[in-house]
């Protein structure tokens, strides 16, 4: 037994090849250094691709990831190459976007969990996926996602 919280990770510090599928991916978890304390955690991948299913064509998307721990934490680098393994991934918006976030709440139980994908035109459309798990704890500052509306040139 260590007392290396990192001792388990099998990605962070090393060369980690993305997986050929989100299916494939590993997401790593570390236990919650506060887990006494109720806070929010954000990831943004604002350069986040993956393909058309119907097109083979790239979709690229804003993604913001908010969340509150509750005994573990997602170690950043597992989910950097997880949201890298969609880039040869055909999937509509939606479901890039939910399940992201129902794959994080399956297995590290967050609190709470909340994301936000703003995607880029496709054929004149911008189309934006928002979804949580419910109502975030009391008392915990969830700030706007900073993301604006598309507006095109304007």
């Amino acid at each position: 037994m260590t007392d290396d919280p990192t001792a388990s990770l099998t990605q962070l510090g090393r060369h980690a090849e993305p997986a050929a599928s989100p299916d494939a991916a590993r997401l790593e978890y570390v236990a919650n250094p506060r887990p006494g304390a109720d806070y929010l955690v954000r990831f943004t991948a604002p350069e986040f691709t993956s393909l058309c299913p119907v097109t083979g064509q790239p979709d690229f998307a804003h993604l913001v990831i908010d969340y509150v721990p509750g005994a573990m934490i997602v170690e950043s680098k597992s989910l950097k190459l997880f949201l890298q393994s969609f880039r040869n991934h055909g999937a509509f918006h939606e479901d890039c976007t939910i399940g992201i976030a129902q794959r994080l709440v399956a297995e590290m139980e967050p609190k709470w969990l909340r994301i936000g994908g703003y995607w880029y035109p496709r054929g004149g459309i911008p189309i934006d996926v928002f979804w949580q798990t419910g109502v975030a704890p009391e008392g915990v500052w969830v700030p706007d996602q900073g993301v604006p509306g598309y507006r095109g040139r304007g």
